[in-house]
């Protein structure tokens, strides 16, 4: 499962229905993280324990578990998803703290109830804990902060724990992906903002009205944050211009369908625009998944043998199968921004919209593109 990026269309909306927001697993184990090493510097667990989240937010929470020995200190704290239906919610978050010799920095590992990775294609190694990269770097520097204020190294091992973790994890697609062993952590804002599809789908309607009204005749569907970046960044259009898609292209497409702009970018991950040109309107994991055979077929329409679509129809993640092509010179980023474009115009039935579409990784970077039909 994943968690939802807190935007501001989400945050519109939260205001509006007045659902409570939650915080990340990520967010949740730095918190006890930084209780756990504050413990053991100073002998003392601070309960409740502040943290800073990567938009300036500081949540507190309390402690439910704190344990102490010599060279290690353990804290926890119960996650909290507010009012969206994550399974996670309720969960027992630990994080256990241990003291490395000086120049060691800080190194991660699985407790039971964490994922490990053990199949390429995804951000993170095979054989690392299954914790995501941004909370990783909000537990770095919450260590950071913690030695300089107590006069600590900060060379520590963090160990964090999910009670009940590996049993919750067989709701997700993680041991398809080859996260074995329990949950992944995860959190690029640390906050859980809850939503319905109803009420998404209604602002991605308001959206578009939005920016007609202020004359915008060039909008973006974006499946996220970092996908938004990148329409920004190629196309320059301005804030009111951006529709927070998410997981709903369908969604958009059918709403300009009957009220048009005269181009519409639809930005996104490599692997959610590849659900989009295998025909899905809807691109959420649990209602539509990746389809290697399909990538494997548009391989061989540029130019892969069938030696490489072979490897690409068995690759474990779209991200593999598309590095897989890249190292052979196969476009398959370009191939899938083309079918994802030429999928999206059908569903447009001849409204008078030009389409173009960027793919990107999970860094944000390009890795395919599709310019509007001549």
């Amino acid at each position: 499962m994943a968690d939802a990026e807190a935007t501001g269309g989400r945050t519109a909306q939260l205001q509006r229905t007045g659902l409570r927001h939650g915080w990340t697993t990520g967010a949740c184990a730095t918190a006890a993280t930084t209780a756990a090493y504050t413990a053991l510097l100073t002998g003392e667990f601070p309960d409740p324990v502040t943290i800073t989240l990567p938009k300036g937010q500081t949540p507190a929470f309390a402690l439910a578990a704190e344990e102490k020995s010599a060279g290690r200190a353990m804290a926890a704290v119960v996650k909290d998803a507010g009012d969206d239906p994550d399974v996670t919610h309720g969960a027992l978050v630990r994080a256990t703290v241990r003291a490395l010799p000086p120049g060691s920095g800080v190194v991660f590992r699985a407790g039971p109830g964490v994922g490990t990775v053990t199949r390429p294609g995804l951000p993170l190694a095979v054989g690392e804990p299954a914790i995501n990269p941004v909370p990783r770097q909000m537990m770095r520097e919450h260590v950071a902060a913690v030695a300089e204020r107590h006069r600590g190294t900060g060379d520590v091992e963090i160990e964090i724990s999910v009670d009940n973790g590996e049993e919750l994890a067989r709701s997700t697609w993680n041991p398809r992906l080859g996260i074995l062993g329990g949950l992944s952590v995860l959190g690029t804002t640390g906050i859980v903002v809850p939503y319905s599809c109803s009420a998404w789908i209604d602002s991605i309607r308001r959206g578009v009205d939005v920016a007609r009204a202020a004359g915008r005749r060039h909008v973006a569907g974006c499946t996220g944050s970092t996908s938004e970046k990148a329409a920004v960044a190629v196309h320059g259009l301005p804030e009111d211009a951006l529709l927070d898609m998410g997981d709903f292209a369908g969604a958009v497409l059918k709403y300009i369908r009957r009220h048009p702009v005269d181009r519409l970018t639809i930005a996104g991950g490599f692997a959610k625009l590849s659900k989009l040109a295998a025909g899905h309107l809807d691109l959420h994991s649990s209602r539509s998944q990746v389809d290697k055979g399909f990538l494997a077929e548009l391989a061989r329409r540029g130019g892969a043998d069938e030696a490489l679509a072979a490897s690409v129809a068995a690759a474990n993640t779209g991200l593999d199968a598309l590095q897989q092509c890249a190292a052979r010179g196969v476009p398959l980023g370009d191939l899938v921004a083309a079918t994802a474009r030429d999928e999206a115009l059908a569903v447009l039935r001849g409204a008078p919209v030009s389409v173009d579409v960027i793919c990107i990784d999970r860094a944000g970077t390009i890795v395919g593109r599709a310019s509007p039909r001549p």
